[in-house]
This record gives structure tokens, sequence and C-alpha cells, in this order.
């Protein structure tokens, strides 16, 4: 006789062999706050291949039982079945015969458990693509609603508060400038050293003006104003709009006769387009004050020679064009907030995501808006 112990404790459960039968002798109070003994050595005994064929029970020594023990006579049921070992559950307490009984009497649905499913590469794409699609449309429907928006307001005839406006405009306008400051001062400190790197080995130092000023002025004060607002105010307009959208603020302006087109996107997007050709502007000062404390500092050039050679080489047409491009990445960023906001769902998490599809959706248009606008100028010579 072989007798296998799966744990010292009050409730355990001991095996031995007689021939090809094996007798389970269940013992103590087997409740939830009782350690459970392993099953794995019994187990190990009922899998070894010797010709076992028959389980049966011995509960004389059983105490109090719970759950527990129902759910460890469960997973020894079903590892005998894998193993084709027959049961006899006929010296089990009535109780637990019931239970299972009941357990057995409805089988397990077709299904039930989760498998995993590996989507074919050809679905992914079609779904990606449809989803495309999808984003395109609603993408056309929203700037054709926005359009009759600018419109109306033309006409003078469009329904928003001024107040909001000018809210607005405070919040993307002096309430960014501190951010603002600090990341086009360092971009301005990154350009001066990138190009001094160069620059120095010619003895050229004083030409990093140059550098600083038109890349400030054309492209990167600009380019980092936009980003930096498409993740501060871009993902604040969604979030406020998708937060309006579950608490069906939005549906109740449009059962009160308001145009949320007018009443809601019109205000935020006149906001970004008047105050982003500012910020380009300060953002291109903060730059080039960050490229003179590099080469003032540590290379051999004095500020009046800095300040010199930068008036000689930024001209208006420069100016111009950081204006330019910032106004119309201004109009991407209020159009991907105010978009993904009035697109969003009802429910709490549907209004995070929002704020993040606001952000990507927002720097992919700067980005693709800002190469286009750099090849159109490079081929027109300005």
């Amino acid at each position: 006789m072989t007798v296998i112990t799966a744990n010292n404790t009050p409730c355990e459960i001991n095996v031995s062999r007689i021939g090809q039968t094996v007798e389970a002798a269940i013992r103590g109070n087997w409740v939830l706050d009782a350690e459970t003994p392993a099953l794995e050595p019994v187990f190990a005994q009922l899998g070894d291949g010797a010709g076992i064929n028959r389980l049966v029970f011995s509960t004389e020594a059983l105490g109090r039982w719970d759950s527990l023990l129902m759910t460890e006579l469960i997973r020894l049921l079903d590892f005998c079945a894998k193993q084709g070992i027959q049961v006899d559950t006929t010296t089990l307490p009535e109780g637990i015969q019931g239970l299972l009984s009941l357990v057995n009497a409805v089988p397990e649905r077709a299904g039930a458990r989760r498998q995993e499913i590996r989507t074919p590469w050809l679905e992914v794409i079609g779904k990606g693509g449809l989803r495309i699609y999808k984003d395109c449309q609603a993408l056309v429907v929203f700037i054709g609603e926005m359009a009759l928006s600018v419109t109306t307001l033309m006409r003078g005839k469009a329904r928003f508060r001024w107040i909001d406006l000018w809210m607005y405009i405070q919040d993307c306008g002096p309430a960014a400038l501190p951010i603002v400051s600090l990341i086009s001062l360092l971009v301005g400190l990154i350009l001066a050293f990138v190009g001094a790197v160069q620059l120095a080995l010619f003895g050229a130092q004083i030409y990093i003006a140059d550098l600083v000023g038109l890349g400030m002025t054309r492209e990167m004060g600009g380019l980092m104003a936009a980003i930096i607002m498409s993740g501060r105010t871009g993902a604040a307009y969604a979030a406020q709009l998708g937060t309006m959208q579950v608490n069906s603020e939005i549906d109740a302006l449009k059962t009160m006769g308001f145009e949320p087109m007018e009443f809601l996107v019109l205000p935020r997007m006149l906001a970004l387009i008047l105050i982003m050709p500012l910020l380009c502007l300060y953002a291109d000062l903060m730059g080039i004050v960050g490229g003179a404390l590099v080469t003032v500092s540590f290379f051999d050039v004095s500020l009046v020679e800095y300040l010199n050679r930068t008036a000689n080489a930024v001209h208006i047409p420069d100016f111009t064009i950081g204006i330019v491009k910032c106004a119309v990445f201004g109009i991407l960023i209020a159009l991907s907030g105010c978009m993904r906001g009035m697109q969003c769902g009802r429910s709490a998490s549907a209004v995070g995501d929002a704020a993040t599809s606001a952000v990507v959706t927002g720097i992919v248009f700067i980005v693709i808006a800002d190469s286009l606008m750099t090849v159109m100028c490079n081929r027109l010579g300005v």
C-alpha cells in the first residue's frame, strides 16, 4: 500500500492504492479560510499509467466543508475523466453528491471558453482600410459643416457668445506663454549648438545667427508652437466637447435651437487662428534669444554682432512664411480637437480616447501640412 499526503494541514487528502483501485481519504475541515492541500501528488499517483481504472473516496474523517471542497473535487473528477478513470462518488456525503449532480446536469455551452482566434492579415488590412475611409468621410463632413458655420459668421448671423471667444483666446494665448517660452528657448539653444559643431571647423561662428534666425522664423518656431498647442489645447478641446457629449449637453443645445458647430466649435477655431501667428512670433523671438545665449556665452561673438547678423539674415518674407504656416496649423489643431470631441462616445473612457486621438491626429496633420508647404516654398523659390 502506498500513501501520499498532499499537505500536513487540518484539511488533507491521503491516497492509497489497492490493485487497480485508488482510495482517496478526505480528512479535516475543508473551509475557505483553511490552507488548501496541493492535489499534484494525487494527480501524479492517478496518472502514472500503472493500470489504475477506479477511484473511490473515504470520508469518515471529513469535518466541516464548503465550496472549497467542491472546487477541489471538481478538479479531481475532471482529471479522472481525461485519464479514463472511473470515479465512485457513492461514499461521499449526500450534500456533495447532490451538488456534483447539479454540476454535471447541464453540459458546458459550446463556445463558452475563450479560444485564441488569429485574424487573417487580409481581414486586418480590410478593416484598417474601412476605418480610414470612415475617418476621411467624417473629416469631409466636419469640414463642410465648419465651412457653413464660417459662412454664417461672415454674414453676421453666427450664434455664439463673444465672451467665450475671449476666454478661449486667454486660454490658448497668454496661458500658453510659459511652456512656449521654455520649449522655444531650448530649441534655439539646440540649433545653435548643432550649427556651431560644424561652423566652428571653419571659424565661421558668426553664421550661427543666420542658422538660428532662419531656422526659427521659417520652420522651427511655428512648428514647435503648433506641436505644443496640439498637445495642450487640442486635447483640451477634445476633452471638453467629449465631456459635453457624455453629459448630453450637446443634445440639449440642439433641442434649444443652437447649432453646436457655431456655438461650440467656431469660437475655439477662431481663437486658435488669431493666436497662433502671435505665438509663432513669440516662439521665433525666444528661439533667437536662446541662440544668442549660446553664441555669446561659448563662442567669440558679441551680442551686437549676433543681432546685426540676425537682422541681415532674416527678412520679412521669412517671418511671413512662418506666420502663414502657423495660422494653417491653428486651423488643423482646432479641426482635429473639435472633430474628435464631437465624435466622442458616451463613456468616461471614450473621453480619454478622444483626447488621445485629437493629439495624434493634430500632430499628423501638422507634419503633413508642414511638409507640403515647405515643398511648395522650395518650388516657388520663396
